[in-house]
């Protein structure tokens, strides 16, 4: 069952693209195979991205173009932009600076 987002995903075509399991924080999401990991990420339901590091408050994407940094995600280990990547297979995805599970 697909999650409540506001957020709707557009088609091109009559068909949409083939699905690529990705993990968000554990969890796997089934999101369409090069589109953009932000949006992707807003129509699955994903509602906080990254938390501030100071406050703790929820961020999630505002200006879509790389120029805030509210989208910032950790992708295989390194922080980058969701707004600036294509969604491809296997992305293992977390919200930085948050604790893990990994020993110190």
């Amino acid at each position: 069952m697909k999650p409540v987002s506001p957020f709707l995903e557009t088609e091109s075509g009559t068909e949409a693209g083939p699905r690529v399991p990705v993990s968000f924080d554990g969890r796997t999401l089934e999101l369409p195979e090069g589109a953009n990991l932000a949006a992707a990420l807003l129509a699955a339901g994903v509602q906080v991205f990254r938390r501030t590091p100071v406050s703790g408050a929820p961020r999630a994407p505002y200006c879509m173009m790389g120029a805030c940094f509210d989208c910032l995600v950790e992708i295989d280990g390194v922080v980058r932009q969701a707004c600036m990547i294509e969604v491809t297979g296997g992305l293992a995805i977390r919200r930085p600076h948050e604790a893990h599970d990994d020993p110190a």
